[in-house]
């Protein structure tokens, strides 16, 4: 199974998202990372066994108490750049 790849729209940058974030993957034992897009949406890739992805969506969904998540976007077909890591952890902005 290839790793979850979203892209999460809305008001995520800058109010905390990424770390919310980083803090439930952790909590849920799942590899990858988080970044945010010049575009003003966030990204992440997540990897781990799938009750624990499908909590970090409903997580990412949620959002964190100062974001406000308008969508979620499942990304098919990318390539994971960076490749996942462990432990989760925050990136800097993509090019």
């Amino acid at each position: 199974m290839a790793p979850l790849h979203l892209r999460v729209i809305g008001r995520v940058q800058g109010v905390g998202f990424r770390w919310y974030v980083r803090a439930e993957a952790a909590r849920l034992g799942l590899a990858g990372w988080v970044r945010n897009r010049p575009d003003g949406s966030v990204e992440l890739i997540a990897d781990g066994p799938p009750e624990a992805r499908d909590a970090l969506v409903a997580a990412v969904r949620r959002g964190s108490p100062s974001a406000v998540v308008d969508h979620v976007e499942f990304v098919v077909g990318d390539v994971a750049d960076p490749p996942v890591t462990t432990p989760f952890r925050v990136l800097h902005r993509s090019s």
